[in-house]
């Protein structure tokens, strides 16, 4: 009975996943199943992600010393005015470090930020700034 082994390696939600699928004469087997069950774990587990306010106390040191600052100008690598980003929709800031993280925004600080969060962080910051009251105008 012919069989053959497909690997394909693919990365989800910043995470790299082997699937194999075994192919007996056509039909899709064990390891088939084994790589779908293992793709929808790992799509359960994305979507668990859940933002903890107090867990993010421990990681704004990065974010008070521009966001936090009524006024505050950054001037690299041009001057522009830094948004206060408290009272922001969670999802937002979370999409916004998620693009600064694949490089779809471009400020190089905060891609380096961005790029040393995980996903537990970027949500956990999210909720934390969510919280807090907007700035006044």
């Amino acid at each position: 009975m012919p069989m053959f082994v497909l690997m394909k390696t693919t990365r989800f939600n910043g995470r790299f996943l082997a699937l194999k699928t075994i192919i007996t004469t056509g039909a899709l087997t064990t390891g088939a199943l084994f790589g779908t069950a293992l793709l929808a774990t790992s799509s359960a587990y994305a979507q668990a992600v859940v933002g903890n306010a107090k867990a993010a106390e421990k990681k704004i040191s990065m974010c008070v010393g521009c966001h936090a600052i009524p006024g505050y100008k950054a001037s690299f690598p041009v001057v522009y005015s830094v948004p206060k980003i408290g009272g922001q929709n969670a999802k937002y800031i979370e999409n916004s470090l998620q693009a600064y993280k694949k490089g779809d925004r471009s400020h190089p600080t905060m891609r380096a930020i961005a790029g040393s969060l995980t996903d537990q962080d970027m949500a956990d910051l999210a909720a934390y700034y969510a919280a807090e009251k907007p700035a006044a105008k």
